[in-house]
């Protein structure tokens, strides 16, 4: 019988719950990884993973942007993880969006509405020994029984003019 799941805080300073994803988030901008703040992190906790997710693709409902494992256990996920499969401290990025890296948001110019991005924190119970050709459906196979903890934060992003950067009022 499995442990039940605790619940973990995040927020992203960025964005905050539900707000709008600032544009050097996503592909029309700089395209680097939000800093993601973890509240309630349990001691036993021996590695963390994050994966991200576009929730509304047409046709498809969800679709796999970033995944990352075996971040230490830390309170803070700071913004612009490097590129490439290996990362600072032994972490690994698995293969999202075509490459071993986060993909912020790029809707094609045909899609109008806003999109919901959801960055889902898991702490887990070990280290995971994942090839880095992982896809998401690896990895939630690896971390099934290891999962201490979760927590999610979502953000939207709409790529017009009523969603760029310097139109979002940060009260963070």
């Amino acid at each position: 019988m499995e442990k039940p799941i605790v619940s973990l805080k995040i927020s992203c300073p960025s964005f905050g719950g539900q707000g709008e994803i600032p544009k050097k988030h996503t592909g029309f901008g700089e395209d680097i990884s939000p800093r993601l703040l973890i509240d309630g992190l349990m001691n036993e906790t021996k590695s963390l993973a994050v994966v991200m997710d576009d929730l509304d693709i047409p046709l498809v409902g969800t679709y796999n942007h970033w995944l990352i494992w075996n971040l230490p256990p830390v309170k803070e996920i700071p913004e612009g993880i490097p590129y490439g499969a290996q990362c600072p401290n032994g972490a690994r990025q698995g293969v999202a969006y075509g490459k071993n890296r986060y993909r912020g948001p790029k809707q094609p110019p045909f899609i109008k509405s806003a999109h919901r991005y959801r960055f889902t924190v898991f702490g887990l119970d070990c280290i995971l020994d994942l090839p880095v050709t992982s896809r998401k459906t690896d990895l939630m196979k690896a971390m099934s029984g290891h999962i201490l903890q979760s927590g999610e934060v979502i953000g939207r992003y709409k790529p017009d003019i009523l969603c760029s950067s310097s139109m979002i009022s940060h009260n963070l």
